[in-house]
């Protein structure tokens, strides 16, 4: 397991993170075991989410898994970011439901890797969707 120290960077990552904060994604936990990263967050469906019949575009259901996914690839210290990602709906998010996503780095390979994320219901634990994230680690982080 890795210390609070050991996550600074991760948790700087996402202080800055102003597209995951607008959307209400909260980070609940985030970590490294074996040397593979872990995180969960989650999210409310607001108003803003839903179409007419008060069910989630499945766009916002895809941001939560990606900025999970995200954290879990940077919590062991690589600077890394997205190769490719496939997300599988199994039912709808709803107006008023909170989704929770878990993620966890699968394998890293050289410079990439393969994380899963797992999106359900928080009230009644009801998958909602699966995501795989492909990653890449890149030599040096780009500043803006």
């Amino acid at each position: 397991m890795s210390s609070e120290a050991d996550l600074n960077h991760v948790r700087s990552m996402w202080a800055a993170d102003h597209a995951s904060t607008l959307l209400g994604i909260e980070l609940v936990d985030v970590g490294v075991e074996n040397g593979l990263g872990f995180a969960r967050t989650r999210m409310p469906v607001t108003h803003s989410m839903v179409n007419g019949l008060d069910i989630q575009h499945g766009g916002y259901i895809f941001m939560l898994a990606d900025s999970t996914f995200s954290l879990a690839c940077n919590a062991a210290g690589r600077f890394t970011v997205a190769a490719g990602a496939d997300i599988v709906y199994v039912t709808s998010g709803y107006l008023g439901d909170v989704l929770i996503a878990d993620a966890r780095e699968r394998a890293t390979y050289g410079r990439s890797g393969i994380t899963d994320v797992s999106v359900s219901r928080e009230a009644d634990g009801q998958l909602v969707a699966e995501f795989r994230g492909q990653s890449r680690s890149l030599a040096q982080h780009r500043d803006p």
